[in-house]
């Protein structure tokens, strides 16, 4: 290990240097990433919060709730572009402590103005400010991507993102609480709470995280990765998981409120739920990938989300809360299992495609690695995106229907196509196979 907690031989695959200190070293670094995304994740929810404290006295209408959980969603999806290539150019360590600073100017400028009377356009600039939250899914999964062998990346980065989108849920609980004992007048309390939370997580990062020399900053591998069909096909695949589920969790206290006219309380005491029973899958869903494949795992993903949309479409219609909830809580499940295994399948897809240039052994292995971690950060934006699609969808649909089932309609044509494209590409097999690679399918 070099000066300033730099690592300067790091070999995963190696199975000695593995097992003798790449383990001990690779877990300390994950258990860290978890608790720094935590944080991360449950700033970026901090709108999906504050909206349900936002009472008639806010003049603030569904509509234009939904906008400020859309900008923070669109904010959070398009910094996760530059995060994934600053754990390269600063080091993993060093990105994660300043990245969970960083979390301090949202946090502190929502408590400055969370009260009635606020200008509206002051709070959509928060909101757009709290959006740095979501980036750090995109640096914390480049930086596992390269701590971990190929044999554990399924799980790791199931854990990963699994820990960070707890977050999602745990602030919402938070707000519940608030809510339920303090009452909906105190919004502050929820943000004051997290304030010292961002700075142990900075704290934390900056006395066990270590930076990776071998990981340096690699535009070409980004341009290669563009050029590359997978990338946009498995961004495509991730717009239907993670989509899906960072845009219901935003949005699901607001639509119990609009579509089955739930007082904040009520809505708060259900939005936690679903988020909560996605995020503890995840990990399930990259360990399920690991050892079935992940284009297996993620077809039979978006199959469950088919059906449990047509549940979620006939409770709507029929004015049926818990079937509505049943069917959402579905969707929450197979999102949040989907997400473990369509991430599993890009390093997959990608040490197969080098093995395909007739690359072998580590090499091949080293150009997985290389290009898997720039269409991880270019997937996991395009995922984000795939949220602000759903808050808009549900948008339109309210401002024009005055339910969401417009919305679910069109989210069953996007599982479809997903189904499509993960059998399509990944498992079916033609005459000549396009990848030869086991953990693919």
């Amino acid at each position: 290990m070099g000066g300033g907690r730099w690592i300067e031989r790091w070999e995963p695959e190696d199975e000695t240097f593995w097992r003798e200190t790449g383990k001990r070293t690779a877990r300390r670094n994950l258990l860290v990433s978890v608790f720094s995304e935590h944080i991360g994740f449950s700033v970026w929810s901090l709108w999906s919060v504050m909206v349900l404290f936002m009472g008639p006295e806010y003049g603030v209408d569904p509509a234009g709730k939904f906008f400020l959980i859309g900008t923070t969603t669109l904010v959070g999806a398009l910094v996760r572009i530059p995060y994934t290539f600053a754990v390269a150019r600063f080091g993993g360590r060093n990105w994660t402590v300043l990245s969970a600073l960083l979390l301090l100017l949202p946090t502190g400028f929502a408590y400055a103005v969370m009260e009635p009377g606020t200008p509206y356009p002051v709070f959509v600039l928060v909101a757009a400010l709290t959006g740095v939250g979501g980036g750090g899914f995109a640096s914390s999964t480049a930086n596992v991507n390269a701590f971990f062998p190929q044999a554990e990346k399924g799980w790791a980065l199931g854990l990963n993102a699994g820990g960070g989108n707890i977050g999602v849920p745990v602030v919402q609980l938070v707000g519940l609480l608030v809510i339920g004992t303090a009452g909906a007048a105190h919004p502050r309390i929820v943000l004051g709470l997290y304030l010292p939370l961002i700075v142990a997580a900075a704290l934390c990062a900056a006395l066990f995280m270590d930076n990776l020399a071998p990981v340096r900053n690699d535009t070409g591998a980004a341009r290669e990765a563009l050029r590359d069909r997978h990338t946009w096909l498995m961004s495509f695949l991730y717009v239907g998981s993670f989509g899906s589920f960072i845009g219901f969790a935003f949005a699901f206290g607001l639509v119990l409120q609009s579509q089955f006219g739930r007082t904040p309380l009520q809505a708060a005491s259900l939005t936690f739920a679903g988020p909560l029973l996605g995020s503890l899958l995840r990990p399930l869903g990259g360990l399920l990938a690991d050892r079935h494949g992940g284009a297996r795992v993620t077809l039979g993903s978006f199959a469950g989300m088919t059906v449990a949309t047509m549940v979620v479409i006939h409770a709507a219609t029929n004015d049926s809360l818990p079937l509505f909830l049943a069917g959402f809580a579905g969707l929450f499940v197979l999102s949040g299992l989907g997400n473990g295994s369509t991430y599993k399948l890009i390093p997959a897809v990608f040490l197969a495609q080098g093995r395909r240039k007739g690359l072998t052994g580590t090499a091949a292995e080293a150009y997985g690695r290389r290009l898997s971690g720039a269409a991880m950060g270019l997937a996991g934006a395009l995922g984000a995106l795939g949220g602000l699609g759903v808050d808009l969808a549900f948008r339109e649909s309210f401002g024009t229907t005055g339910t969401g089932t417009d919305a679910f309609v069109a989210f069953l044509v996007c599982y479809a196509l997903c189904m499509g494209v993960t059998w399509a590409v990944y498992l079916r097999r033609p005459r000549t196979a396009p990848l030869d690679c086991a953990s693919v399918r």
